[in-house]
């Protein structure tokens, strides 16, 4: 078989192990939905306040789904000593890595798609003003936060810390971009520490997509320099040992 029907085959394989994978399902695809609901219910009357919240969780799934969940998967693959057996195997390692990142990609695009629709159909947000600029923005965050992820897995040591490493980046980063209030209401060093990370300028990038607000030439120029800096990374220090 050619690579690309074998990536296609790894993809299909990779989308069953996730989704009979009761905890990574929750925690990687549920759970955004699950804050969405939950603080759009409190502020469903408030109509800039939703304006800012489905741009940002939109912004959030997209990190879950790709940072975190290759962050984890990869560190997992490697300490089991997985990622060295597949690198014996007959397997093109090109499509064993496309189609592990092809169903990360997958969830995040489907999840972008979840949170629009519950957004407009449950509490009255408007469909996307530039939809071409939302898919663009969706792609560029997924590349970013994909390479990311992989990347990061590299400064995680073992199996068991995975969790705290990911989490000390994760959890700060959504309360300071601006994914369940505007970030301009940050005190000074946050937001200048908001400022040079991805997700502010990812989220003001789908900002303005959906509810056509938003600086997209900022947000384009710092996420792409993330998604470089992020493949450059994760090609360099990437390990099948």
């Amino acid at each position: 078989m050619n690579p690309v029907a074998l990536a296609w085959e790894q993809f299909r394989f990779e989308r069953k192990l996730f989704w009979r994978n009761p905890s990574a399902a929750f925690f990687n695809f549920v759970l955004p939905l699950l804050m969405l609901v939950l603080v759009a219910s409190v502020f469903g009357s408030e109509s800039d306040a939703l304006d800012v919240l489905v741009p940002g969780i939109a912004g959030l799934s997209v990190m879950a789904t790709t940072f975190t969940s290759l962050s984890y998967e990869v560190t997992w693959l490697r300490e089991e000593g997985i990622l060295k057996r597949v690198s014996g195997t007959p397997m093109p390692r090109i499509s064993f890595i496309g189609g592990m990142v092809g169903s990360a990609v997958a969830n995040a695009f489907v999840q972008v798609a979840l949170v629009i629709a519950i957004g407009n159909l449950a509490y009255g947000v408007d469909w996307p003003a530039h939809p071409a600029a939302l898919v663009g923005f969706a792609a560029l965050g997924v590349v970013c936060f994909a390479a990311l992820g992989v990347a990061f897995s590299h400064a995680i040591p073992n199996v068991d810390s995975g969790p705290a490493y990911v989490n000390a980046v994760f959890v700060p980063l959504i309360f300071i971009s601006g994914v369940f209030y505007s970030a301009d209401s940050l005190p000074p060093v946050l937001e200048w520490i908001a400022q040079a990370l991805p997700l502010k300028h990812l989220i003001d990038g789908l900002s303005y997509a959906i509810v056509g607000d938003g600086d997209t030439a900022t947000a384009l120029a710092v996420v792409a320099a993330w998604a470089a800096a992020g493949l450059l990374l994760a090609v360099r220090y990437f390990r099948w040992e």
